[in-house]
């Protein structure tokens, strides 16, 4: 594998506005953000944005970014852009998103991704967490993964599914809270960009429904925690709370 790790951002968020240049413990977020996904280790990083502020903040880290067509409906879509722009002789096989709304992602999940892999037959890979709050399991915010886990260990994998906002599979047993974190095949990426929105992605409103519905194959990898994603005023307090603590 030769992975590259593309990190889609823009500036128009409708419940925190502007919030790729939020500081965070001195540094706008999508900075800390990439800086997370160089920690991994696995290939190059590349910031692909919509704005030219995003663009400037990225580079005066030292970072490499790429300014994307605006109108882009998804950070699939985005980051399709920014990788071509950059690997045009295709050398990098694996495209690993990575949300830019994650400041204090671990850098082990984004290796995490990688493993299925070694399964030629694997599209597209995720992430999951078992849930451990109860009120989770309900909440429609918590979209949940579908999958038969042999065991519920971390770097346990399985084939995904289905994902949903309801709780499901029903009767006893655990349930997945998905983390949006993906890995793709640059062949994989290309296709699924090219598809039309699925039916149940439009009902679900869940963009990875269109890849199973076109019968690409995910895998997901167990992992043990979820990343803090940063939607709201108090998402950003607790992110802030969370790298000055690691940094003092």
């Amino acid at each position: 594998m030769n992975p590259i790790v593309a990190i889609p951002a823009r500036l128009a968020s409708t419940r925190l506005p502007g919030k790729p240049l939020a500081d965070i413990a001195g540094a706008p977020m999508i900075v800390q953000v990439w800086r997370r996904a160089v920690e991994a280790g696995v290939g190059p990083v590349v910031v692909a944005c919509a704005e030219p502020e995003i663009a400037e903040a990225v580079a005066r880290a030292g970072g490499r970014a790429v300014l994307t067509r605006p109108e882009h409906p998804s950070g699939s879509d985005r980051i399709r852009e920014a990788v071509e722009a950059v690997d045009p002789e295709r050398r990098h096989d694996i495209v690993v998103n990575v949300q830019g709304d994650l400041p204090t992602l671990d850098p082990a999940l984004v290796r995490a991704a990688l493993a299925p892999f070694d399964e030629p037959a694997v599209d597209i890979t995720t992430l999951a967490a078992a849930i451990r709050e109860e009120a989770e399991r309900a909440d429609p915010n918590v979209v949940k993964l579908v999958a038969a886990f042999p065991e519920d260990r971390p770097g346990t994998r399985a084939r995904a599914l289905y994902f949903s906002r309801a709780t499901v599979p029903s009767g006893a047993g655990p349930h997945y809270h998905h983390i949006g974190l993906y890995a793709y095949r640059r062949d994989a990426l290309d296709r699924f960009v090219a598809l039309p929105p699925g039916r149940l992605e439009q009902r679900e409103r869940l963009e990875q429904l269109r890849a199973l519905e076109a019968g690409m194959r995910i895998d997901a990898v167990l992992v043990e925690t979820v990343p803090l994603g940063v939607d709201t005023p108090a998402d950003l307090a607790r992110a802030r709370a969370l790298l000055e603590a690691s940094h003092a």
